[in-house]
Formats: C-alpha cells, sequence, structure tokens
C-alpha cells in the first residue's frame, strides 16, 4: 500500500523542485520529508528522485509515480471533504420564484436531501424581489430575476420573457383590435409585468389587466382558458400554453438572468446547498439565451 503522507512529501519536493522548498510548503524539515521520501523508495523498491549535482530531476520510475500520486492524494481530499459534508447540520431557508420553485428546484432538492441528510431546507416561493432585502433575516439563498446584466450574486442562467395564451386562442385573438389586449399578470414588484405593461405601451398596444394573482397555477390557468395574454419565461412554458410572437402583434420582451444571492455570512449547510443549486441550474451564458 502506498502511504498517502509519504505520496504527499514526494509530491510537495516533486513541484517544488528542491527537499528544501517542499518541506516548507509542508511546514516540515528537510530531514522529514527527505526520510518521507526515502521510505516511499524503499516501499515501492525504486529510487524516485535522481539527486544529482544538476539538481533534482525525476527518475523514470518518478515519472510514473507522480501521475498516480496526484490522483490518490485527490481522491483521497475529495473522499475527505465529502465525508465531511454528510456530519454538515443545519436548516437553510431558500427563496425562490414558484416556476423554478415548483418544476426546477425540487428534483435538486431531492438529490441534496439524500446527499446531506441532517439539513432541512425551508422554501418559500413567490416574488423575489422583496426577499431580496431580507437575506441574512428570513432567506440564507434567494433564487432571484433580474433585467440581463443586473442584479449581482452569482449568475446561473439567461431565460428569454415571452407572451403566452392558451393552445387554442387565434393568433388575432392575442391581439384584438376590438378592445385593449386582456393580461394575466403577477402583482407590482413582478418584473414580467413591468416588462409588459411597458413594451405595450411603447408599442401604443391598448391593454387591461384582466387577472392578477401571486398564483402561477391560478395564471397559467386563466390564459389556458383564453381570457387573457401572459407572460412566462420560454424555457418554461407551462404545456397549456403556446408561445405567442411578432406574427400575433405583440411586442417583443427583454431576457432575464437568473442569478443566486446568499446571505452574508451564509453557513455552511447553506454553501453546500448554493453550491448543488449553482451545479444543477448554471448553464454558459451563450448556451442559457432561448
Amino acid at each position: 500500500m502506498l502511504d498517502p503522507d509519504l505520496l504527499r512529501a514526494f509530491v510537495a519536493v516533486a513541484d517544488h523542485g528542491s527537499f528544501t522548498r517542499g518541506a516548507a510548503a509542508l511546514n516540515r524539515t528537510q530531514s522529514a520529508v527527505s526520510m518521507q521520501v526515502q521510505r516511499l523508495e524503499g516501499a515501492i523498491g525504486a529510487a524516485v528522485l535522481d539527486r544529482s549535482r544538476r539538481g533534482l530531476r525525476l527518475t523514470p520510475a518518478g515519472e510514473v509515480l507522480l501521475g498516480y500520486a496526484r490522483r490518490i492524494l485527490s481522491v483521497s481530499a475529495e473522499a475527505m471533504g465529502r465525508l465531511r459534508d454528510l456530519q454538515v447540520e443545519g436548516i437553510v431557508r431558500l427563496g425562490v420564484m414558484e416556476d423554478y420553485g415548483t418544476r426546477l428546484v425540487p428534483p435538486l432538492l431531492a438529490g441534496f436531501a439524500a446527499a446531506h441528510p441532517r439539513i432541512q431546507v425551508e422554501m418559500v416561493t413567490g416574488l423575489t424581489t422583496p426577499m431580496l432585502p431580507r437575506l441574512g433575516e428570513r432567506f440564507d439563498l434567494v433564487l432571484a430575476m433580474h433585467a440581463a446584466g443586473d442584479g449581482g450574486g452569482t449568475f446561473l442562467r439567461r431565460e428569454q420573457a415571452v407572451w403566452a395564451a392558451g393552445r387554442d386562442v387565434s393568433a388575432g385573438a392575442a391581439a384584438d383590435e376590438s378592445g385593449p389586449l386582456a393580461l394575466a399578470l403577477y402583482p407590482q414588484g413582478c418584473l414580467f409585468r413591468a416588462w409588459a405593461m411597458a413594451a405595450l405601451d411603447a408599442a401604443g398596444q391598448p391593454w387591461r389587466l384582466a387577472f392578477v394573482s401571486h398564483s402561477l397555477a391560478a395564471v397559467t390557468a386563466i390564459a389556458a382558458q383564453g381570457l387573457a395574454v401572459t407572460v412566462v419565461k420560454a424555457g418554461l412554458l407551462p404545456p397549456e400554453l403556446r408561445r405567442l410572437g411578432d406574427r400575433d402583434g405583440l411586442p417583443p420582451l427583454p431576457e432575464a438572468d437568473i442569478r443566486l444571492h446568499r446571505a452574508p455570512g451564509l453557513a455552511p449547510a447553506g454553501e453546500l446547498l448554493a453550491r448543488h443549486l449553482t451545479a444543477g441550474l448554471a448553464l454558459p451564458e451563450r448556451m442559457a439565451r432561448v
């Protein structure tokens, strides 16, 4: 068996090109590191370092061993980190948009719960704008939507805002010239609501708020029945709705950034969840465009 302590000493000397610098990196004496390398050479039955006047060089055996040594130490560190993570306890309070909270985040939380059984997650869904000022007070993490390029936090992906209506609603009904366009939207504070109103006003198209609710399911149901048009993320278009666009006489809408915000002094349990959500949701910006 290859002793990880001996391998660590060998890698340090190989990386720094001398016993003195390698020992300093490990915070050990030169003699102690030299002895560890000698023990390693005795264990494998071959010299790993050529100690000539021209300096310190890897022998053929040392060149072969170095790659394995790095892999062994890396896997060992990964295993220890994973085992430490399993011992982390705590409660993490997560705020998230309803569409993400009902479709994308639950499968990630299931995987997180299996990997970290001692961490409890309390999730609140709704408008995230009022959640952000309460980071650290009410929330440890907030998964929020911002105008593209704004918002701070950790960028995860970009979503395109699109108009949507019921699958059986005709294109003409979406932009009814006989009266103002009926809208089903969310309360004040919703970025999509502000964008929809601003885009219609800029296009000179009359509109009226036919339905307002905090509930994504309720807004979707109203739009699906053909009673109003709504705004959704293109990547999360509900199956009951279809995407509308220029051909329907509706103006284009902006893109939004999805960003993860951490409370100051986030506890280890929260940091573990933040890394898990980032790994599950993050996309390169060029791939996140719809």
